[in-house]
């Protein structure tokens, strides 16, 4: 399946930088890969929040068919990790949109917000107000930090300034929609369920992994990790290198501390591919892992068949232009990632290890695996959005059979190449499949993700009418 081109073409209207401050302080990715061992365990998280944490409404508006309720809370984080969030961000924001007459019970839907979701306006228009007069189905629109009233003063609009903000906004999206939920029970509400559209489904199914019980989950245009949006997708060309490599390269703390603290790092491709390797019919299936086809394959097969020589065409591996192929920075990737891991290179197969002549040059077997700073700094990228973001890094959701997933075909912002599928992570939950891409469907298949919203709930309704 191809990529869609409207995807492709309004990346390309954008123009602003992602992650122009870099990394983010390395006291500070520390703190939040500590963090992230805590709750990505759904036992170990059951008292981080109390039952009973204040939540406040501070202005009601009426309306002709709903009230809208304004309210506030101080996020959870700014207690378990102080200082973490931006001052701006400390305060959480929601608006809560209630029916005024219910169809059948009250049920509730939190919504998280995509990239660029500021305020509340644009899930309240396309989302909430619709479905009170679809289902009678209560909305509460959560404000994520880093937006709206919680965006800092020396952000560019919705361009994250360091990489650990997506982190610190992950961990912040997870404890607040925690007090919410535990806010709407005690306020008797049920059904509860959790949806987003593209980071807001990430954020969302972030969310549910660390809900104790079973809830309706509609994760729309999101995948199993945010690792391929910013290494491969459309957006990875928005991200600011440039900076990215000069900090990997001038700090060493990144390679030889943060690295460290990565369980995840690489282990959805990279340590994966160790055993694929090492397995009957192993290359083939590497070789689907890197995504490669056509003379991109053969290329892989004569590296190996040649003890690490690179062979003739255009997937020339070494001893080349890497532009000639993509083959190339897969595998200067993949062997990147494996040194960064506690893979050992001399536990490879002996067709991808070598001490022999590699473009005309004589090599130790690790020095010809290093890649060059862009790859590392990617191979770094992948490796902690995949330990923060990566669904396999968190518990699974209780019944995963009331998560139905929303994706587009042809979505060039959320690639699907070469990363473990949530139903591999999830097994039991629904993937629906639209055609089109990411920016086609956010603009005309709102009413595709109200439907599945009401499907998962109404499944929830029938597997469990006493928790009702």
């Amino acid at each position: 399946m191809g990529v869609s081109r409207l995807d492709v073409f309004y990346r390309r209207l954008l123009l602003t930088k992602l992650f122009i401050g870099g990394w983010g302080k390395p006291e500070d990715l520390k703190r939040i890969f500590e963090f992230r061992k805590i709750i990505g365990d759904r036992e170990r998280c059951k008292s981080l929040v109390a039952e009973d944490y204040p939540v406040h409404i501070e202005k009601t508006e009426e309306h002709i068919d709903c009230q809208i309720h304004d309210g506030f809370f101080i996020s959870p984080l700014e207690h378990l990790v102080p200082g973490i969030l931006p001052p701006e961000a400390v305060k959480a924001r929601f608006q809560f949109i209630v029916p005024k007459r219910w169809q059948k019970n009250r049920p509730v839907c939190i919504h998280l917000a995509g990239t660029g979701d500021h305020f509340f306006w644009r899930r309240r228009t396309l989302m909430a107000r619709p479905m009170i007069k679809e289902a009678g189905m209560a909305s509460l629109l959560l404000e994520n930090p880093y937006y709206g009233y919680r965006k800092p003063k020396d952000q560019l609009r919705s361009c994250l300034k360091n990489v650990s903000d997506l982190f610190v906004m992950g961990g912040a999206l997870i404890l607040e929609s925690t007090v919410l939920l535990r806010w709407l029970e005690r306020e008797g509400y049920s059904p509860l369920g959790m949806t987003g559209i593209s980071m807001g489904g990430y954020m969302a199914s972030l969310a549910v992994t660390n809900w104790p019980k079973p809830i309706p989950l509609i994760p729309c245009l999101s995948w199993s990790t945010a690792s391929s949006v910013f290494t491969t997708g459309v957006l990875s060309k928005a991200v600011n290198w440039t900076e990215l490599e000069k900090q990997y390269a001038i700090n060493s703390v990144y390679e030889e501390e943060i690295i460290k603290l990565l369980e995840y790092c690489g282990a959805d491709s990279f340590k994966r591919a160790r055993v694929l390797m090492n397995s009957p019919g192993g290359m083939d299936s590497l070789e689907h892992l890197l995504g490669l086809s056509g003379d991109d394959r053969v290329s892989v097969g004569q590296y190996s068949k040649a003890g690490g020589k690179a062979g003739p065409g255009p997937g020339l591996l070494f001893g080349g232009d890497p532009r000639e192929g993509q083959a190339g920075d897969r595998v200067h990737h993949l062997f990147s990632s494996l040194k960064g891991t506690d893979t050992n290179l001399g536990s490879l197969p002996s067709s991808f290890q070598t001490n022999k002549t590699v473009a005309g040059k004589k090599t130790e077997s690790v020095k010809c695996f290093r890649p060059s700073l862009h790859h590392e700094s990617i191979s770094f990228m992948k490796g902690v959005m995949d330990e923060c973001t990566h669904m396999a890094n968190f518990s699974v959701p209780v019944d995963t059979s009331l998560i139905i997933v929303v994706q587009a075909k042809e979505d060039a912002y959320i690639p699907r190449t070469g990363v473990l599928s949530l139903q591999e992570i999830w097994p039991g939950c629904e993937v629906r499949y639209l055609n089109g891409g990411h920016i086609s469907a956010y603009l005309f298949k709102q009413n595709v993700f109200r439907q599945a919203i009401y499907d998962a709930f109404n499944r929830f309704c029938l597997m469990y009418p006493n928790l009702l």
